[in-house]
């Protein structure tokens, strides 16, 4: 009944307990996964993970982060891995103006080529914003981004500028911080957005919900986000896991 849209299975976190971590996340309603590979190491882990089990999918794009270490082999490499029938999105790619790795115009021209592959190959993109929003935004107009939607990943933004991203084809996906206790703009997102355009995701080994905050994260406790969501929304848990993974299977064109 869930689909955990943005997973990284990938990581090192889970390398010696893969096969336990994905038979608890079954056993918690989790049925399908997208698992996003975001350089060359995660890409390549991605794509045997998808080709291994028929539930997971692979995102793959190139990290903001590390946006001064991609080169042009890179990217045509991004594009035709596009035709692989299990990649289902292009990303993570986006701005993250928190670390100082890639200055930011190198992070903005990576970020316009990825969108500009994923409308070649029409796919949506997933987008992965930290401190730096408007730019975001400005480049997703900027690039007619709403010509393949997308993804606004682990959103954590105001309802305002998720409602602006909803009106330029992209889903609100929210995981673990929609349960913080003191995390009042995801609860103000799941509130004010209509179901229609919500995801539900774990971002794991990462941003564990809570009661588990600051442990590692695993597709499992998707349940705890779609939880909440129906709390907050006053509607039921099914209600919640059924919508959302409609709307996952619709931008994922599955």
């Amino acid at each position: 009944m869930l689909f955990d849209t943005h997973v990284h299975l990938n990581a090192d976190q889970f390398e010696d307990d893969i096969d336990e971590v994905i038979s608890r996340a079954m056993e918690n309603d989790v049925e399908w996964m997208t698992v996003v590979g975001f350089d060359t190491g995660t890409i390549h882990k991605a794509m045997e993970l998808a080709e291994k089990h028929d539930f997971i999918y692979a995102a793959v794009g190139w990290h903001p982060v590390d946006a001064i270490d991609m080169t042009e082999k890179d990217l045509n490499w991004i594009e035709e891995l596009a035709k692989h029938p299990k990649v289902v999105a292009i990303g993570e790619m986006g701005l993250d103006y928190h670390w100082d790795k890639s200055p930011k115009d190198v992070q903005q021209d990576v970020f316009r080529k990825q969108i500009q592959l994923a409308k070649r190959v029409q796919l949506p993109i997933v987008i992965h914003n930290r401190d730096a929003t408007q730019d975001v935004v400005d480049i997703l107009r900027e690039e007619n981004a709403s010509e393949v939607g997308g993804i606004m990943h682990c959103y954590s933004g105001s309802l305002e500028i998720a409602q602006q991203c909803v009106d330029m084809n992209f889903m609100i996906s929210l995981g673990g911080p929609v349960t913080f206790k003191n995390a009042k703009k995801p609860k103000e997102v799941a509130e004010g957005i209509d179901l229609n355009h919500l995801l539900i995701e774990t971002d794991a080994p990462f941003l564990a919900p809570h009661p588990y905050r600051g442990k590692r994260n695993e597709p499992a406790y998707v349940k705890l986000v779609a939880e909440k969501i129906a709390e907050i929304k006053g509607i039921s848990y099914e209600e919640v896991g059924n919508q959302t993974t409609q709307n996952a299977k619709k931008i994922f064109k599955l």
